[in-house]
């Protein structure tokens, strides 16, 4: 996929502007997830049920994943320097909004908000960050970017908890707040004006997945284990305090502990996806459905809990980076509309999850969540299992890796 260069800017300066853009990923994706983290506190300080907080992430997914394609549309002659300005600026004031708000239904309202801005960004991206640089070195670029998405997923919601821990739940955000206005003073200092040069229309993203089978393959297989991950994810804080009568500062220690596994998967299928993705993907996928299974069938005890986060961390750092390969790799030509699509598929999986898993946790019980979890990644694996070596995609040679 080509992209429109930026009239030689400096390579410093280049590099410089996408680190801006993995710093915006960081503080996107982290103010997604890290109420996570936050649920026992702030249901507590809100009156409502741990099922009701929950819906902090079910609405900010909705909005990320099915606004995306339409916002991108409609800004298509908008500047993308400008645009990412804009939404940082939401971000911003969404965090600071939310560490003030007297009650539940404004907090709601503003995560709405801040997911529109989020979803934007996923789509605009990778592609901002692959014009920033000589095009010879746009794919490594992309990967810088592409690999913080894993870091971001598993470091946001310890890093909540820790902050937490230490202030209350309200500073947090106060703190997320402030450091999502550095990072828009560096997108605004670093990234070099970039007028829209790849816009993708609506008819294009909703007709892509029509003629490209092995892209509906995997959009659905990512829809799948992004409703196991993170249905049971989003409780992992009252499923522990509940079966092993975890305290906060042990919740804290294994979700950081979580964190780490999850570096370390993401490392590790840097190496391994360029050598068989679809194997990397079937390894990460048994190792999440594996991990759920550790959790309840030792979770109750503070070394099986570590033992079962820190397999459910390697493994789904492996399947992150994975499944933007595969994406990747099912669409190289039409790469930021089968994003789009991506992003639609993974946020409103992400939202559905949340919803599903608050719904279990209120009627069923918090196991009940870690059970749906182990369902749905099952499914995914299988359905990768299922499809065969001919119809999924290949790993390419120019393959997105964090070990470029």
């Amino acid at each position: 996929m080509t992209f429109a260069q930026t009239p030689s800017p400096s390579a410093l300066r280049g590099w410089l502007g996408v680190a801006a853009i993995t710093a915006s990923l960081f503080v996107f994706l982290t103010t997604e997830l890290m109420p996570v983290g936050l649920l026992t506190p702030v249901s507590a300080s809100l009156a409502i049920s741990v099922g009701v907080a929950g819906l902090m992430v079910t609405l900010y997914g909705v909005s990320a994943g099915l606004g995306v394609p339409f916002i991108v549309a409609w800004t298509r002659r908008v500047n993308r320097r400008v645009l990412l300005s804009v939404l940082l600026v939401i971000l911003v004031a969404g965090n600071l909004v939310t560490s003030i708000s007297p009650n539940y239904p404004l907090v709601l309202v503003t995560r709405l908000v801040m997911g529109f801005a989020s979803g934007v960004f996923w789509a605009i991206g990778v592609s901002m960050a692959m014009r920033l640089v000589p095009e010879r070195q746009a794919s490594r670029a992309a990967a810088i970017v592409m690999s913080g998405i894993s870091i971001a997923a598993v470091v946001g919601i310890p890093l909540g908890t820790v902050l937490e821990s230490l202030t209350d739940w309200r500073t947090t955000f106060l703190i997320w707040a402030g450091l999502s206005a550095l990072v828009l003073v560096a997108v605004v200092t670093l990234i070099p004006s970039l007028p829209s040069a790849n816009a993708v229309s609506v008819r294009e993203v909703f007709g892509l997945p029509l003629r490209n089978v092995p892209l509906r393959l995997v959009l659905v297989t990512v829809m799948l284990f992004v409703l196991g991950h993170f249905g049971a994810y989003t409780f992992v804080r009252p499923y522990l305090e509940e079966a092993a009568s975890a305290t906060p500062f042990f919740v804290t220690a294994v979700l950081m502990v979580y964190g780490a596994g999850g570096a370390a998967g993401n490392f590790i299928a840097g190496y391994t996806v360029t050598r068989s993705l679809r194997g990397s993907f079937v390894a990460g996928c048994a190792g999440l459905v594996g991990s759920l299974l550790l959790l309840l069938a030792i979770g109750d005890g503070p070394v099986g809990a570590v033992v079962a986060l820190v397999l459910w961390g390697v493994s789904f750092g492996v399947v992150q980076l994975c499944q933007v390969n595969m994406t990747q790799a099912a669409a190289p030509d039409t790469f930021e509309a089968a994003m789009s699509l991506n992003t639609m598929s993974y946020n409103t999986s992400i939202a559905l999850g949340a919803l599903f898993g608050g719904l279990f946790a209120d009627r069923l019980g918090v196991a009940s969540v870690v059970w749906f979890g182990v369902a749905l990644t099952a499914a995914s694996l299988l359905l990768t299992l299922g499809t065969g070596r001919g119809k999924a995609p290949a790993a390419r040679e120019d393959v997105l890796t964090a070990g470029e």
